[in-house]
């Protein structure tokens, strides 16, 4: 079984597009945790300034890393994430593999507040 942890956000149908997603992930980590939900402002040039919602989650599962990225782009375009969205500012769900057994992914979100804040709500002792 590999230790991951997830990131999750919205800037789009906020409360019910992370709640879906976090039914999505039960289907498939075990010793699934979030931390509370966090309200973000955009950063960078986003063409919408929509507040984001963000939350964490650590599970385990026995996918590798590439098919766990695979389910999660794949999630993601079920919720209606496509790149002129992306472009327009529009954030359906964004979930990214921030940790996948002991080993950091995405470096810049760990720099987020949001992700300083919210980490330590996770037991970290697998």
């Amino acid at each position: 079984m590999h230790q991951v942890i997830i990131s999750l956000a919205a800037n789009r149908f906020q409360k019910t597009n992370l709640s879906k997603a976090r039914r999505c992930l039960e289907e498939i980590l075990s010793d699934l945790q979030f931390t509370d939900e966090c309200w973000t402002e955009p950063v960078g040039n986003a063409t919408r300034r929509d507040a984001y919602l963000n939350q964490l989650a650590k599970g385990t599962t026995d996918m590798d890393e590439e098919a766990l990225n695979t389910w999660l782009k794949l999630t993601e375009k079920r919720f209606g994430r496509t790149e002129t969205k992306r472009r327009l500012g529009i954030v359906p769900i964004d979930l990214d593999l921030l940790l996948f057994d002991g080993e950091q992914r995405h470096q810049r979100d760990w720099q987020r507040n949001y992700v300083k804040n919210l980490i330590g709500q996770l037991e970290t002792e697998w």
